[in-house]
């Protein structure tokens, strides 16, 4: 949808001459290609999550928007409650879902989720650029060619099968459309975003940072942007396949995410070390400094869309030493804030010295030659690193050909869940996605499972069948612990191992 906006509005703009829609495929051309590169550094897919994401594109594919959710009953995403907050991701993801895993292996459909992953960023780029021009920034494609220099981390990140580009993309398009005053755009664009991702708050976020740069910079209140945006909310909300299951599972997603939880969620909600974040981002906050440091030499006030521009960056940027997920929108915002924020000295200097018309880009050019080429391969070193994507596929593929109907899985590891639900869809499982579904359904029964994956349970076979349900125990091949405690339990047979994981068959006691 977001693609075709972008389109429509390149080609039906008046003024505009088919250079820019030439411009506009040139740039479009540049981000897919580096992107590629990227993504093509490793045959998997980037991160872990991407095997749900990329698997429930299928099951869409195949049973229509909303296919049954029966793979984790003890969480808070049971089938009864179970709330896709993904959903219209899932849906572009099925656009490219091709091909069944237990028939190929996964092969088509890890690509078909490594192709999303290139095209969804690179519109997001796109839209960056068409912000630029329209602000009249000059050289814009150049700008924004440098979001593939800015982070090898926010490379890596968009490079996941995961919602955030989808995300970065509504963002932009958001405050392409303030600054532009087409207020009521933001009404469907809100309520997509509700669809698209549970992080929609974050167009409150946009909207209410412009109304208070409006205030500031033009002593008026622009309060449309706010409510078109929360109204879109709202219905997105409430107008929902999922409600009122979608209220419930929001507010239990999110409370332990506020503040410190005891529950370890995932490293990306774990702030950098100082210094990695320097390393993974360090053109981003060199570039933020420098452009600090040039509001001091700016020989006008602040406009509304450099001090929003401002605002994001900043509130981004504290967001960001909180938890490192939000590397996917900081740099973004430090280009955006950027460019605007040269745009004037830029004008400047092209209107008063005629042969900058042709040094000024050549030396823009030149130096992002360098950012460029290190953090491209930064983030091709770091995609590289994924772990292989059929990890788990002799596994999941040997436990689904040996059992009839649906069996109950007991897991040691709860991230293991999303390779293998991308391989086996005929069984339930313990926990997946996230440790705090679990918690959150049953506290108890969530210490328990800890106590037994770190093997501090003796002969623990009971307490998995009568307690979870568990037919048999999949474990990788870290859980030592756990793995001690298995082969001293009379009731754990060993069935399968591999150079990856190991599976036990949990067996019932014969009766007196």
């Amino acid at each position: 949808m977001s693609g075709w906006v972008l389109w429509r509005e390149i080609t039906t703009d008046k003024p505009m001459a088919w250079r820019t829609v030439l411009t506009a495929a040139g740039v479009l051309g540049v981000f897919l290609s580096a992107l590629a590169f990227v993504q093509f550094a490793t045959d998997a897919l980037v991160g872990t999550d991407g095997y749900y994401h990329t698997k429930m594109g299928w099951l869409i594919r195949q049973e229509g928007l909303t296919p049954a959710f029966n793979y984790l009953p003890l969480t808070i995403l049971n089938s009864a409650d179970y709330y896709n907050h993904h959903l219209l991701y899932h849906v572009y993801l099925a656009l490219f879902a091709a091909g069944d895993p237990a028939l190929d292996g996964g092969a088509a459909l890890v690509t078909g989720g490594k192709i999303a992953s290139i095209v969804m960023p690179s519109l997001a780029f796109l839209a960056i650029w068409w912000l630029l021009r329209r602000q009249q920034v000059p050289l814009a494609a150049l700008w924004s060619i440098g979001l593939l220099a800015v982070s090898e981390a926010f490379l890596y990140r968009m490079s996941m099968p995961r919602a955030q580009s989808a995300s970065l993309l509504i963002l932009v398009l958001a405050l392409h459309w303030m600054l532009t005053g087409r207020h009521r755009l933001l009404l469907p664009l809100g309520f997509a975003y509700v669809w698209f991702y549970n992080a929609f708050p974050l167009l409150i976020l946009v909207t209410g940072t412009y109304l208070i740069a409006e205030a500031i910079t033009n002593r008026r209140l622009v309060w449309q942007p706010l409510a078109f945006a929360a109204a879109g909310v709202g219905l997105g909300i409430l107008i929902n396949p999922y409600f009122p299951e979608n209220v419930t599972f929001m507010i239990n997603h999110m409370l332990p995410k506020i503040g410190e939880s005891a529950v370890r969620v995932g490293n990306e909600w774990r702030p950098y070390e100082t210094w990695t974040l320097v390393r993974n981002s360090g053109p981003a906050l060199a570039l933020f400094l420098i452009t600090v440091f040039l509001m001091g030499f700016r020989q006008r006030k602040w406009d509304a869309a450099s001090l929003t521009a401002f605002g994001l960056t900043a509130v981004f940027g504290l967001m960001l030493f909180k938890s490192r997920r939000f590397i996917e929108y900081f740099p973004a915002f430090v280009l955006i804030f950027a460019a605007l924020t040269a745009a004037p000295f830029l004008q400047q200097g092209l209107m008063r010295w005629t042969r900058a018309a042709y040094a000024v880009p050549l030396l823009m050019a030149a130096a992002l030659l360098f950012p460029l080429y290190l953090t491209l391969n930064q983030a091709a070193d770091s995609v590289a690193s994924s772990q292989p994507a059929d990890k788990y596929r002799a596994a999941a593929r040997w436990l689904d050909d040996r059992t009839e109907g649906t069996v109950r899985v007991f897991q040691t590891d709860w991230d293991d869940f999303t390779r293998l639900f991308f391989y086996n869809t005929h069984a339930e499982y313990t926990v997946g996605l996230d440790p705090t579904y679990l918690q959150l359904a049953d506290r108890d029964l969530y210490d328990t499972w800890v106590d037994i994956t770190r093997g501090r349970v003796d002969r623990p076979a009971a307490v998995i069948r009568e307690r979870f349900g568990g037919e048999y125990v999949f474990s990788d091949l870290d859980h030592e612990a756990f793995m001690a405690e298995a082969e001293a339990d009379p009731d754990l047979v060993e069935i399968y191992r591999d150079d990856y994981a190991v599976i036990y068959r949990v067996l019932t006691p014969a009766g007196p």
